[in-house]
């Protein structure tokens, strides 16, 4: 399978979504555009990460992530987005340790925190940018509307699940549990035991 190499282009926040941001990641040698979803913490550090001169006085967890690769003398060498399963995408840290390469698991947001660390470039699969990356004239219909406008349009059709959280109350508890699933899945921890707690009110937790 083709790898396509991506940089980052740029994070941006839905003022109309709490908490929702968007990792956008650029085709190098193209057009395309791959956003992936990820958390707030997630977006500071890959902030912090792009702006060198930010020294934050205690190491956030990629920080000391990347201080305990390097003091075992581990490199990172590539991340590969690998896999897209039900909008989620899944990577691989490439590693190399004494000559001996590792293939760990993470997720993307992670993945990408610790590339900036190591200045380790980011990959993905021809069949998976085909199938989830567009370019900015076709997300805005061909208007060529703006970034910011296309990026906020792609985080709220990406987090319908907004609306249902807002109003968790209201909302019967056979959705409640498949919406529980789907964020335990998308690794959205914080959204998911406020569901929890929501199932747990009505004694429908599962023991």
């Amino acid at each position: 399978m083709v790898l396509v190499e991506l940089s980052i282009k740029g994070i941006s926040y839905s003022q109309a979504q709490s908490g929702a941001y968007a990792l956008i990641l650029s085709e190098v040698d193209g057009d395309r555009n791959l956003p992936v979803i990820i958390g707030a913490f997630e977006a500071q550090s890959i902030a912090i990460g792009l702006e060198k001169e930010i020294n934050p006085p205690r190491p956030i967890t990629h920080d000391l992530m990347a201080q305990c690769f390097e003091r075992f003398k581990i490199v990172v060498k590539q991340v590969i987005i690998h896999k897209l399963v039900d909008g989620v995408f899944y990577s691989s840290l490439i590693c190399e340790r004494d000559e001996i390469e590792e293939i760990i698991d993470a997720r993307t947001s992670d993945a990408v925190a610790l590339s900036i660390r190591f200045d380790a470039p980011i990959f993905t699969y021809e069949n998976i940018l085909s199938k989830a990356g567009f370019t900015e004239g076709e997300q805005s219909g061909g208007t060529g509307q703006k970034d910011e406008n296309w990026i906020k349009t792609f985080i709220e059709e990406q987090n319908p699940e907004n609306n249902i959280m807002n109003n968790l109350p209201k909302v019967d508890t056979a959705e409640l549990k498949k919406l529980l699933d789907k964020l335990v899945k998308k690794e959205d921890y914080e959204a998911a035991a406020k569901v929890r707690d929501e199932l747990s009110k009505r004694g429908e937790l599962d023991e």
